[in-house]
């Protein structure tokens, strides 16, 4: 692969206020709804409209954004997954926690109604357990930032920690009973299926591990990937490199990295496809600069496969 970055941009409101710790972007209807994992709102971009704040989920101890500095930062729900799904024939966006502390096991799943983005979430702290079960990590230890659909299964990425020997993981869950989960029906089957690793390699002794994926219409993912220094899911470290891997059956087949912005690491932790043929893939990236005052990047990403 060979990869070209252009059309970057800061993230913003039209009020000038950031789109902070932009953690997953998805298409809604015309526009992009990109998710930050430090909110309990998400941003949607539509074209020749204002953009307009979607509530996902209600204040936490009356905060609606969570950073480190007011000590707030052990009660933000972290949605780091979004990923776009049909419900009754219809769009719709599925939102899931990383599971990496009690607060961050809640999906959330929006619809719209007459053009109005609704959302309903649920707790599926049991879910979560499973899930670490099958990838065989520590509970504390997971860290879920990606998912996409493949056939009729939604593969769920675990960043994982490989500073500490964990590589990232996924697994399967039948997409049919995971949207029922979301959509509330709690006795809905709902098995972990299908648990596997990728190894990433690593820049200058620090691992590269999955921050998002999205499947092209041949089978092949296509997976974000960050090489940073942190001593646990939940605190940031140093970004040192970031990377763009190519996944065909479950292996990693190709790995080339991001270019620098700016003399700056891109911390891509969101990928939308754009377009994509035989020859390559356009793709739209958000990116965390892991600084709650300042605006999130979006990018271009020109893939040749």
């Amino acid at each position: 692969m060979e990869v070209e970055v252009s059309v970057t941009e800061r993230l913003r409101f039209d009020d000038g206020s950031p789109v902070r710790a932009a953690s997953a972007v998805v298409r809604l209807g015309e526009g992009r709804l990109v998710v930050s994992d430090d909110a309990t709102h998400a941003a949607w971009f539509r074209p020749g409209a204002e953009s307009m704040r979607v509530r996902l989920l209600p204040p936490v101890e009356g905060h609606e954004v969570f950073e480190e500095e007011s000590g707030t930062k052990h009660l933000k729900p972290d949605l780091e997954t979004a990923c776009r799904v049909e419900v009754d024939g219809e769009e719709a966006v599925l939102l899931m926690g990383s599971g990496s502390s009690p607060r961050r096991m809640r999906w959330c799943l929006l619809r719209m109604r007459d053009g109005v983005p609704e959302v309903m979430s649920t707790d599926m702290d049991g879910l979560y357990a499973d899930v670490a079960r099958a990838l065989d990590v520590d509970p504390d230890d997971l860290n879920l930032e990606g998912a996409c659909i493949v056939g009729r299964s939604l593969r769920w990425f675990h960043r994982g920690l490989p500073s500490a020997g964990l590589l990232s993981g996924s697994v399967d869950l039948d997409l049919d009973a995971a949207l029922a989960a979301a959509a509330g029906q709690h006795g809905a089957d709902l098995p972990v299926e299908s648990a596997r690793s990728y190894d990433l390699g690593s820049v200058d002794g620090v691992g590269l591990a999955i921050t998002d994926v999205v499947a092209l219409a041949d089978g092949d993912l296509l997976a974000c990937a960050a090489a940073e220094d942190s001593p646990n899911p939940r605190d940031d470290g140093e970004v040192t490199a970031t990377a763009l891997a190519r996944i065909r059956d479950g292996e990693v087949v190709d790995v080339v990295p991001l270019p620098d912005h700016d003399g700056r690491v891109l911390k891509v932790e969101g990928l939308m496809v754009l377009d994509a043929d035989e020859t390559g893939a356009t793709l739209y990236a958000v990116s965390d600069v892991d600084d709650p005052d300042a605006a999130s990047w979006a990018a271009t990403l020109h893939v040749r496969l």
